[in-house]
């Protein structure tokens, strides 16, 4: 075996064109990342001088970037952030379940099922239609003023169930689109085999579905994880609510900003994580992999 400079464990010696060609490659890659780091710190600090040198800027640094107000609204905003991450967690699970079996409902084939499959486009077509902030409205400020005995009043329960009635027809859709995508033959397939309507549906249509849909998926995830912020207008002291109780009390408008930037922190890692998982998906699917 050749112990020649750039020799791979098989023997091959790459030619003088190749290496060549290679090095002119890597040289072109860290030209385009100099001049992409130049290019970015150029405009940040033009950026930056157009701010701070824009007419009425100190009024504004003070209203809505004042360091003190952010020091005293972080642990407040975090303290409330817990609310919204767990109403992520439950909403999120109740959302998915809920989505499933309204989707399931409305992809069902015979004529004894027409009023079921009637009952799911209205709740879809309804819940898509009407805008998320009136839902919350109605669900919490509204049921409480119905006094029923038994039902909670609970800001926090309320607007969770606001919030997965709104959010389960979107999600619904997502998975009907999925089911609706896996090719027919695919349940013949599984018929053909012994299986059940149900077992088919379960074991094969449902698993494509799902694997398909993933990035759409995330992304209500991602809507559903801003929208929890909406559930302070019933009282629920999470991170938008603390921030609001402060502002109220100061007139100043840092701590709106820093609540914005926390979400903005959380939002970011999950969108990053979708468009991974879109490019991977597109990737095998141009490979002709399974999805």
């Amino acid at each position: 075996m050749p112990d020649g400079a750039g020799a791979d464990d098989d023997g091959y010696v790459p030619s003088e064109r190749r290496l060549e060609r290679e090095r002119r490659t890597r040289a072109r890659a860290r030209r385009a990342t100099a001049v992409a780091a130049l290019s970015t710190l150029v405009t940040a600090v033009v950026l930056y001088l157009v701010v701070v040198s824009a007419p009425g800027w100190p009024r504004t640094k003070e209203t809505f970037f004042s360091a003190a107000y952010a020091r005293e609204t972080l642990p407040k905003v975090f303290e409330g952030l817990w609310l919204n991450l767990r109403l992520l967690l439950v909403c999120g699970a109740a959302v998915l379940v809920l989505g499933m079996l309204i989707a399931i409902a409305r992809t069902l084939r015979g004529p004894v099922f027409f009023p079921l499959r009637v009952l799911a486009a209205a709740y879809t077509d309804f819940f898509r239609g009407l805008p998320l902030i009136i839902n919350l409205m109605i669900v919490v400020l509204g049921v409480p003023a119905l006094r029923l005995q038994g039902v909670t009043v609970d800001p926090v329960l309320l607007g969770g169930t606001a919030l997965t009635l709104t959010y389960s027809a979107y999600v619904a859709e997502v998975f009907r689109a999925g089911i609706e995508s896996v090719h027919p033959s695919q349940r013949a397939a599984a018929r053909s085999l012994g299986l059940t309507n149900r077992q088919a549906l379960r074991y094969v249509v449902l698993p494509q579905a799902v694997r398909r849909q993933v990035p759409p998926l995330l992304n209500d995830l991602v809507s559903l994880q801003k929208d929890t912020g909406l559930v302070s207008i019933g009282g629920a002291v999470d991170a938008v609510r603390a921030a609001d109780i402060i502002v109220g009390r100061s007139l100043n408008y840092t701590p709106y900003i820093v609540a914005g930037l926390v979400f903005v922190a959380l939002t970011i890692p999950m969108t990053r994580f979708t468009d991974w998982v879109t490019a991977r998906m597109d990737r095998r699917r141009a490979q002709g992999g399974a999805l």
